[in-house]
């Protein structure tokens, strides 16, 4: 069981801590998080690890984008992002309605993405400032 102290009020995202183009989006998630609504975790800290073994899920593949919510949901790959648009809200409100796509298709796209994901960005290192390191487990 997670035993970190959990804000059932956030959404926290689960991502691949080595990639740059999944920080990109984790960068990006922050800026555009004007509501303080979500927390973020690499798949690969120990968090994440404990995340991914308490729902069988796998622990070596870290190429799949979590979205969870503390006794409520948790979502992956396209479903994932779709709900972190709605959620943002505003001008990105609008990339939630694509859920209206076959998940069989966007999970096909999103796995493409994924499969090229280290290509489309280098891989930089990511440090966030004191306020954004709060909101990193």
């Amino acid at each position: 069981m997670i035993k970190k102290e959990i804000d059932t009020s956030k959404y926290y995202v689960f991502y691949d801590g080595d990639c740059g183009f999944c920080n990109f989006w984790v960068q990006w998630i922050l800026k555009n998080d004007l509501k303080d609504q979500f927390m973020f975790a690499a798949l690969q800290s120990d968090f994440g690890q404990e995340f991914l073994k308490e729902r069988g899920l796998e622990t070596k593949q870290l190429s799949t984008l979590y979205l969870w919510k503390p006794q409520s949901f948790y979502l992956k790959k396209s479903e994932a992002a779709l709900k972190i648009a709605s959620i943002l809200g505003g001008k990105y409100a609008f990339i939630g309605y694509l859920s209206f796509v076959p998940k069989s298709i966007s999970d096909f796209v999103y796995d493409k993405v994924a499969e090229n994901r280290k290509k489309l960005a280098t891989n930089t290192c990511f440090l966030p400032n004191e306020k954004e390191r709060a909101k990193f487990i």
